[in-house]
């Protein structure tokens, strides 16, 4: 009858054979999962459980440089699936920042993808970044995840940012032509039963992986915020707010906030976002640490990719 360390010694020797087929023999995680009589997601948690012992270790080398240390420990610290801390360089600007974790991300995101996974990405300017570093993906269908905001000096939205994607994967786009704040609730309401953004967001459920921007609720720290009035800036910091997550509101656990706003907003919902079993969150800056970790702690996002300042800030506060 098996022991527990029959039990242990079986578990360790099937996490190697995931390892050396899945890095090493560049094997899908199906094939592995079917060969070994195991679930993809069975797999996926041994590969991960390799990471987290030490017997996989990743190193991303480019321009930009990544400080492995400081990756590890955050990922560590937080229980994240995976963390990228990219090195500070001098009189780098905001821009340059943004495009140095686009790229990281975008070689991060051909590694991780299988073709049996679905893409899902709302619009943020990292976002758009990191597709347009894109190389190559697996075909695989990308879904759009959030209406679109006119920005100045801003020239690519959800449809641009999804397009793009789906046409490096050649994979299908499940897009939607919609604002991200309708001018009403009334309005919101008609425009998720227009035909295209029904479709779109019925594809949701079958994301695996997505990739969102996180912002803190305050004026220079949120898209959505310098976009609101006083009042609705007031109204949902009183109801708890600190962060938003592609146009979703959240308190300092990570749960969900409602208000007139937020029932304008065309995007997934934060009970959606926490169902996608990989949510990697491209951010940068210290002042967001509370918003991040507020995600992290809900399950909102489970890898990160962000710059020092926001990886020390998240260390110190846990």
């Amino acid at each position: 009858m098996p022991n527990d360390v029959d039990d242990a010694m079986s578990q360790r020797a099937m996490m190697m054979t995931a390892v050396r087929r899945f890095y090493l023999a560049d094997e899908s995680k199906v094939k592995i999962a079917a060969d070994l009589g195991i679930s993809r997601f069975k797999v996926a948690r041994l590969l991960e459980q390799a990471r987290a012992a030490g017997i996989v270790r990743i190193e991303i080398v480019g321009e930009e440089g990544v400080d492995g240390t400081l990756s590890d420990e955050l990922r560590e610290a937080l229980g994240l699936h995976s963390a990228i801390v990219v090195r500070p360089v001098p009189g780098r600007s905001t821009i340059e920042l943004r495009e140095a974790i686009g790229r990281l991300a975008a070689a991060d995101l051909a590694r991780r993808l299988t073709p049996e996974d679905v893409l899902g990405l709302p619009w943020s300017r990292t976002v758009a970044c990191m597709v347009a570093s894109l190389q190559s993906l697996p075909r695989i269908p990308v879904v759009q995840l959030s209406g679109a905001l006119s920005l100045p000096g801003v020239d690519s939205t959800p449809v641009d940012v999804v397009r793009d994607a789906a046409r490096v994967s050649g994979g299908p786009a499940h897009l939607f032509y919609a604002p991200l704040v309708a001018a009403d609730t009334d309005s919101a309401s008609m425009l998720r039963r227009q035909p295209g953004v029904a479709a779109a967001f019925a594809h949701i459920p079958e994301v695996t992986v997505a990739v969102v921007g996180v912002g803190q609720w305050k004026s220079g720290e949120s898209t959505i915020f310098d976009l609101a009035d006083e009042t609705e800036q007031r109204a949902l910091a009183d109801a708890g707010a600190i962060g938003e997550i592609s146009g979703g509101f959240i308190d300092a656990s990570g749960g969900p906030v409602t208000s007139r706003l937020a029932a304008r907003i065309i995007s997934i919902s934060v009970p959606q976002l926490r169902d996608i079993p990989e949510v990697i969150g491209l951010v940068t800056g210290a002042s967001r640490h509370a918003a991040v970790a507020a995600a992290v702690r809900a399950g909102l996002v489970n890898s990160l990719v962000t710059d020092t300042s926001l990886a020390k800030a998240l260390l110190a506060a846990c």
